[in-house]
C-alpha cells in the first residue's frame, strides 16, 4: 500500500508541475488519474489533495464558475480534516490563497499563504515552500497574481546574485542570466552580449531560442545591441518593424517575428559599459518602465558576475599555458637523460606508460595519476650526476660502481627539491625518489618500508623493474617473459607490494604490448588486439610454464612473444 501511495503522489507532483506551467489540460489528466487511484486505495489525504487542486483547475479555466470551485474546495477542506493530514491542509490553504489572490482579496490570501507556510515547516512533501514564499512576496510588492512563481523578479535577482560566486564558466553564467532575465521580465527571448574591446565586437554563445552551440559575434557598431553599447542609450521599442534601427533581415533568416524589444547597456561599478541585454517580445503586452528598472537591477548583479567570470577565464588560460610550459620542462629534463644514456633511451616513457596502466587498474584518483606520470618521467633525472664510465658501462658493475649509481635517487631528490615547490610538485618529488625503495625496507636511499612508501613510489617500483628486464640492451637481449614474471612473483611481498604485482599481472596483455611497441612505433593487427585482450600476463606465465601446452595455448604464447620480441612486421600485414 505504501508503494501505491508513493506512485499516486508522483502523479500528483507531475500535476503540480503542469499547473505551474499553466498546462491545465495535462494537469487535469494527471489529477483525474490520481483521484481514481486515491479512491481505490482509500487514500484520504490524496483524495483531499486532488479535490483542492481540481477546484483550482476549474476556477483557473473558468472564473465564472467560482461558486462551483469553492464548493469543491470546501470538500477538499473537509477531507483534509478527516485525514488529519498536514500535507492535505497545506495544499488546501495554498489553493485558498491562490483563489483569493486572483480575486483581489489580498489580506485573505496573505492569511492563507501564511497558514500554508507554517504547515510546510512540519511537512512539505511536494516542495511548495518556495512557491508560497514567492506568492507572499508578490502580494507584499503589489504585483499581479498572473505572474508565475518561477519567474518572480526578486527570485531571479537572488539567483543571478548567487551566480556571482556559484558560477565561473562564462557560457554557463550567460545562460543563467539570460534565462532568469527572460523569466523575470516575462519575455519570449533574451540574449546577453559581452563587449570584446580588443576586437571591438559583441559576442555571446547564449541566445535563447537559437542553437546554443553557435557563437554570435559581430562588430560592436552594428545592430541594436551595438547602438546601445556605443551610445549608452536604452531602447524600448514597442513596434520593431516601424523602427528604422531594427534589421528585419535577421527575422527573415531565422523565421522569428520580433514585435517588441528592450535593449539596455550593462555597466560595471565604474560605470563602464561591458555589454548589453537584448530582450524580445514581451508576453501579453509591451515592455514597461518597471521592466526597464528591473533590467537595470539585474544588470547591477550581472555585471559583477560577468567580470568575475571573465577574470577567471583569463586565469584559466594562464594556468593552461603554465601547465604546457611545465610539461615541456619535464619532457626536456627527461630528454637530457636520454641524451646522456642512449642505452636506456625511452625507459622513462615506458615506465610512465606501465605506471599509468597499473594506477588505473587500482583506481587511483585521476589527479594523482597525472602526478604519477610526471614522477615517472622524472624518476631517473638524478642519473645526470652519475659518471659516464658507470652509466654507460657494458658489463657488470663493481660494488663501488653500484653504490655510485644508487646515488641517482638521492640526486633526483636534490634536483627536484630545488625547484619551487607546490604541494603537488612535492608529491611528484616524493614518488620519483621512492622508486628504488622496497616493501620490506631493504631498498634505497631512505630504506622506507611498506606504506611508508607513497603509493606512487610503489607503483613506480613495479613499472621500473618490469621495463628494465623487458628492454633490450646492447650487452644483452630481452629476458624471456616467463623469467620476467617469475622475478615479479618472487619479489612480491619483499621487493614489491604483493597486491600491486597481482594487479599488474592481471592487466590485459594487449595493453602491455602497446608499451613494448612504443619503442619502435610498432602497431598491433586489429584481430590480434582483440584476441590478446582476453589474456593477462598471469595467463602467459601459466601457459609458458606448462609442459603440455594445447595447440591453442601455443598459439597464444607464440603470438605474444612475436610482439614482445618486436618481430611484428608480419603481424601488421
Amino acid at each position: 500500500m505504501i508503494q501505491q501511495h508513493e506512485d499516486t503522489e508522483r502523479i500528483i507532483k507531475s500535476a503540480l508541475g503542469f499547473i505551474e506551467e499553466k498546462d491545465y489540460d495535462a494537469a487535469r489528466k494527471d489529477l483525474e488519474s490520481a483521484y481514481s487511484r486515491c479512491q481505490e486505495e482509500n487514500f484520504t489525504e490524496g483524495v483531499s489533495v486532488c479535490l483542492s487542486l481540481l477546484s483550482f483547475l476549474n476556477y483557473s479555466q473558468d472564473k465564472a464558475k467560482y461558486d462551483d470551485a469553492a464548493a469543491l474546495l470546501q470538500d477538499g477542506t473537509y477531507m483534509a480534516h478527516r485525514a488529519n493530514s498536514t500535507t492535505a491542509s497545506l495544499i488546501n490553504e495554498l489553493i485558498l490563497g491562490n483563489i483569493n489572490f486572483s480575486e483581489g482579496n489580498k489580506d485573505v490570501a496573505l492569511m492563507h499563504y501564511n497558514n500554508a507556510l507554517k504547515l510546510s515547516v512540519d511537512e512539505d512533501k511536494y516542495s511548495l515552500s518556495d512557491t508560497i514564499n514567492t506568492r507572499i512576496r508578490q502580494l507584499q510588492n503589489n504585483m499581479d497574481y498572473s505572474l508565475p512563481t518561477k519567474s518572480d523578479p526578486l527570485v531571479s535577482l537572488v539567483k543571478i546574485s548567487q551566480s556571482i560566486t556559484a558560477l565561473t564558466d562564462i557560457d554557463e553564467l550567460l545562460k543563467v542570466i539570460a534565462e532568469e532575465t527572460k523569466n523575470a521580465i516575462q519575455a519570449d527571448r533574451c540574449t546577453v552580449f559581452l563587449w570584446d574591446k580588443d576586437s571591438d565586437e559583441l559576442w555571446s554563445k547564449v541566445a535563447l531560442g537559437i542553437d546554443d552551440s553557435k557563437e554570435i559575434r559581430f562588430p560592436a557598431d552594428k545592430g541594436l545591441a551595438g547602438y546601445v553599447v556605443k551610445t549608452g542609450e536604452a531602447l524600448n521599442i514597442t513596434d520593431a518593424y516601424s523602427d528604422p534601427r531594427f534589421n528585419p533581415e535577421v527575422d527573415k533568416s531565422t523565421g522569428y517575428h520580433t514585435k517588441t524589444i528592450l535593449c539596455m547597456p550593462i555597466t560595471n561599478n565604474n560605470r563602464e559599459i561591458i555589454g548589453a541585454f537584448q530582450v524580445l517580445n514581451k508576453i501579453d503586452g509591451v515592455f514597461t518602465k518597471n521592466d526597464e528598472d528591473l533590467l537595470i537591477a539585474i544588470g547591477g548583479s550581472a555585471s559583477i558576475a560577468l567580470e568575475n567570470a571573465q577574470l577567471f577565464d583569463k586565469q584559466l588560460q594562464m594556468y593552461h599555458e603554465q601547465k604546457l610550459l611545465f610539461e615541456s620542462f619535464i619532457d626536456t629534463l627527461a630528454m637530457s637523460i636520454d641524451a646522456r644514456d642512449k642505452i636506456t633511451a625511452g625507459h622513462s616513457t615506458r615506465v610512465r606508460m606501465y605506471s599509468t596502466l597499473l594506477a588505473q587498474a587500482v583506481n587511483m584518483d585521476k589527479k594523482d595519476i597525472s602526478l604519477l606520470e610526471k614522477a615517472a618521467t622524472l624518476h631517473d633525472i638524478g642519473k645526470i650526476g652519475i659518471r659516464d664510465s658507470v652509466l654507460q658501462k657494458d658489463g657488470k658493475l663493481t660494488d663501488e660502481e653500484y653504490k655510485h649509481i644508487q646515488e641517482h635517487v638521492r640526486i633526483t631528490h636534490n634536483i627536484l627539491n630545488r625547484i619551487y615547490m607546490s604541494q603537488d610538485f612535492r608529491m611528484i618529488t616524493e614518488m620519483a625518489c621512492s622508486h628504488h625503495e622496497k616493501w620490506d625496507g631493504s631498498g634505497y636511499y631512505r630504506h622506507l618500508k611498506g606504506e611508508e612508501i607513497t603509493l606512487g613510489g610503489r607503483i613506480l617500483a613495479v613499472a621500473d623493474v618490469f621495463d628494465a628486464i623487458t628492454s633490450k640492451r646492447h650487452y644483452r637481449d630481452k629476458m624471456p617473459i616467463v623469467n620476467v614474471i617469475d622475478i615479479l612473483l618472487k619479489g612480491a611481498g619483499s621487493h614489491f607490494q604483493k597486491e600491486l604485482v597481482d594487479t599488474f599481472l592481471s592487466i590485459p596483455v594487449n595493453k602491455i604490448i602497446h608499451v613494448f611497441l612504443s619503442e619502435n612505433n610498432g602497431k598491433m593487427a586489429s584481430a590480434d588486439e582483440q584476441y590478446l585482450g582476453k589474456f593477462s600476463l598471469t595467463d602467459i606465465y601459466r601457459i609458458g610454464t606448462s609442459e603440455n601446452k594445447t595447440e591453442e595455448e601455443q598459439k597464444i604464447f607464440d603470438l605474444f612473444n612475436s610482439y614482445y620480441k618486436n618481430n611484428n612486421e608480419e603481424n601488421e600485414a
